[in-house]
């Protein structure tokens, strides 16, 4: 595996959503965020495929039998990790573009 993390959420829901609701959800609130990727459904996140970037990407997916959320995330820890987050939070609070000097699609495969 290349550097990165690859990390498992889970939680429990209070009440019934659809999976269609729920990846609807998600959908809605990253559709403009530069750099984290919703992946369709069936398709795993990959370190290999954020690699060298401040990119994210997600599945979600719900589990009907347990109640629970399960949400899956791959970042770079070095380039989405503590350097890219400084830069980009830097760039919000300079009121700069939030993707200046980290909008490069990295390493990644």
């Amino acid at each position: 595996m290349p550097r990165g993390i690859l990390a498992t959420v889970t939680a429990k829901l209070n009440s019934y959503v659809s999976p269609t609701s729920l990846c609807s959800l998600f959908s809605d609130h990253y559709e403009n965020e530069e750099f984290v990727t919703l992946l369709p459904e069936g398709q795993l996140p990959k370190t290999s495929s954020v690699l060298g970037s401040n990119h994210a990407q997600l599945q979600v997916a719900l589990d009907e039998h347990v109640g629970r959320v399960v949400v899956s995330i791959a970042i770079d820890n070095l380039g989405k990790g503590a350097a890219g987050q400084a830069i980009q939070n830097a760039n919000l609070i300079a009121g700069l573009p939030e993707n200046s000097g980290i909008a490069f699609a990295g390493l990644g495969a």
